[in-house]
């Protein structure tokens, strides 16, 4: 079987571990964070939302989101993510992983900027805007999730690519991390600036109108990893597996290849016409 491989899958195979295989772990892991932050963010807020926008004069206790509306802003982006998943699973073989990575994460930054930005004139328009772009924003990460792997698995050689794989998998964890350390940062800031009394003391002083803004300002800042990372996704070259085997191109695929890998790989367009024929 491995007669039969063209040279330059071989050659990825057998490569030895580089730097630039350090830099597709982050840049592919970068992601993985990024979706992981974005998606259990909102878990953080919920209880914020609801005592912003649902409390009502009176009550002995805060405001809490109701149990549908609850239901909705913490499942649709989960909705969004498998719709995303196939469909640019899809696109992702057919235009290639390089165009289609860029494509995600320009939505994944749009979606979060815009899900801080939720407008409206009442509770319900606001949980509707906010659900809206918080299905786009699972679409995008549907997307990111299995080209992220992919991504990785073309680049990586045989030996390490579990564990490279692994590595971009792990980043999920920092993301949840990271998510509950700047809920934790943006709630003591405000708080700082702003001191309010307890609920229990008055009722109606307890939640600060800039309290609003909390909550904004966390799913926003999911769009800053995903633009960290931008200018060198668009500069990986695509995957050599994807160019010579899907766009059957040996010949880029290795001019590729050689622009990011100390290996010198030739293309085989003989063994590229045999494998087409079997």
């Amino acid at each position: 079987m491995a007669n039969d491989q063209l040279q330059v899958l071989n050659a990825l195979d057998v490569a030895k571990t580089q730097w630039y295989h350090f830099t597709a772990i982050i840049i592919a892991g970068m992601g993985f964070f990024t979706d992981a932050y974005d998606l259990f963010c909102i878990s953080l807020v919920t209880k914020l939302l609801g005592r912003i926008y649902y409390h009502k004069e009176g009550d002995s206790t805060p405001g809490t989101l109701p149990s549908n509306v609850s239901a909705a802003i913490n499942g649709v982006a989960f909705c969004g993510t498998l719709a995303g998943q196939l469909f640019f699973g899809w696109l992702g073989d057919k235009m290639g992983r390089k165009r289609v990575y860029g494509m995600t994460l320009l939505l994944m930054v749009i979606s979060s900027v815009a899900s801080g930005l939720s407008f409206g004139s009442d509770s319900k328009s606001v949980m509707a805007t906010l659900c809206f772009f918080r299905f786009w924003l699972g679409f995008g990460m549907g997307a990111d999730y299995p080209l992220s792997a992919t991504i990785m698995s073309e680049y990586a050689n045989r030996k390490t690519r579990g564990a490279f794989i692994a590595s971009v998998f792990a980043m999920q964890g920092f993301g949840i991390l990271a998510g509950g350390m700047i809920a934790i940062m943006v709630s003591a800031v405000f708080k700082a600036y702003y001191p309010a009394p307890s609920y229990e003391i008055h009722a109606n002083l307890s939640t600060v109108t800039e309290a609003d803004y909390i909550w904004r300002i966390i799913l926003m800042f999911g769009a800053f990893p995903a633009l960290l990372t931008y200018y060198w996704r668009t500069k990986m070259p695509e995957t050599a597996r994807y160019t010579a085997l899907v766009a059957k191109n040996a010949k880029q695929a290795a001019a590729d290849m050689s622009k990011v890998l100390q290996v010198d790989l030739e293309s085989e367009p003989e063994k590229l016409q045999q494998k087409e024929r079997e």
